[in-house]
């Protein structure tokens, strides 16, 4: 069987020509003025003998600059953060960088891993979407001198650029058109708070909405967790019992994750979108308009955060020197069967 000539290496154009490895390198980064005309004529001759392509990872390491961007997610499997992935990535290859990305999976204690894996790429800087929280959270002096933006969630003396949905405003629309609508018990049930700031900003959005419409409006608020089925039971049925009174219920859910939690459990207690419970959550997957009646839920601008996100990094790594700019984007109130009444 023929074997595929090795490729060959800046050491064997060195040899080829008769020049150190350092000339061949002057010569590729486009220094021949640096070399005289007959060295550069070897050098080009050996490049062409030898079909020898340069590493274009060594290249850019050569200038100071990897055109990589690390990108750092706090969970994969999260609709969320797999469209912010996409609008990040679109954003770095159209400015001529690569995404080199990190899945946490919910992991707190591996963030302190996954800067440290990535810097060892020398990416030339980081996009975080990670939990914010826990032993292993990093700050500014864990990202080797490296340019960061922060995604979704804050971090505790970590002050960099932070790009999110306008959480306050996103859950005031959400809780106006629940209680325009006639809902007056009204549940928000998120993932566990554990100190992740997005939580807890849409967390104290709902209560200022419901102390905004209070004493007409009631709220309460329940962390679900992925392993207690039968406390989400529970809570719902808690809520219509509100309802029985007269008082029409709705649920809202902190994301798509645990809209898909409230899904399973009204299929468990036999019930419909819409009459027993109104229903809006917070992310738009695009399974939504499928479910029951389809459900109303606050559209996040996820291509748009990642772009802003790899934006405001790239315009770092170009020389930008600003404050730390706080970038809130609109989500976008996506009506359907749910919270409506008819």
């Amino acid at each position: 069987m023929s074997r595929k000539p090795a490729k060959a290496t800046i050491g064997d154009v060195a040899r080829e020509a008769g020049v150190s490895k350092a000339t061949v390198s002057r010569f590729l980064n486009h220094r021949e003025r640096l070399l005289s005309d007959d060295i550069a004529a070897r050098v080009e001759a050996a490049v062409t003998k030898l079909a020898y392509t340069p590493s274009p990872m060594a290249q850019a390491l050569s200038r100071g600059r990897s055109r990589l961007i690390g990108l750092i997610v706090a969970d994969i499997t999260n609709p969320y953060s797999v469209a912010v992935l996409r609008g990040a990535e679109k954003a770095c290859q159209e400015a001529g960088y690569l995404v080199m990305l990190f899945n946490l999976g919910n992991d707190a204690e591996r963030e302190h891993e996954a800067i440290d894996a990535l810097a060892g790429y020398q990416v030339d800087g980081f996009i975080l979407n990670t939990l914010g929280r826990g032993a292993g959270l990093v700050d500014a002096d864990a990202l080797h001198g490296k340019p960061a933006v922060l995604v979704d969630r804050r971090h505790a003396g970590m002050h960099t650029d932070f790009v999110s949905l306008d959480n306050a405003a996103a859950m005031k629309a959400a809780c106006a058109h629940l209680v325009e609508g006639g809902h007056r018990e009204l549940l928000y049930i998120t993932e566990p708070l554990k100190g992740v700031s997005s939580r807890r900003e849409r967390t104290a959005a709902f209560g200022e909405c419901i102390a905004a419409h209070q004493p007409r409006v009631a709220g309460t608020v329940f962390e679900s967790a992925s392993d207690d089925v039968d406390a989400l039971d529970d809570a719902l049925r808690s809520l219509r019992k509100r309802a029985k009174r007269g008082r029409r219920a709705a649920v809202l859910a902190g994301n798509a994750v645990v809209t898909l939690r409230v899904a399973s459990a009204m299929a468990r207690l036999g019930w419909q979108f819409g009459v027993e419970l109104g229903f809006v959550g917070f992310d738009d997957p695009e399974w939504a308009p499928l479910i029951g009646p389809g459900l109303s839920t606050i559209a996040q601008p996820t291509d748009a955060i990642g772009r802003t996100a790899a934006t405001c990094l790239i315009e770092r790594l170009q020389g930008l020197e600003a404050p730390p700019r706080q970038l809130l984007l609109p989500g976008a109130l996506m009506v359907r069967g749910s919270s409506v009444v008819a």
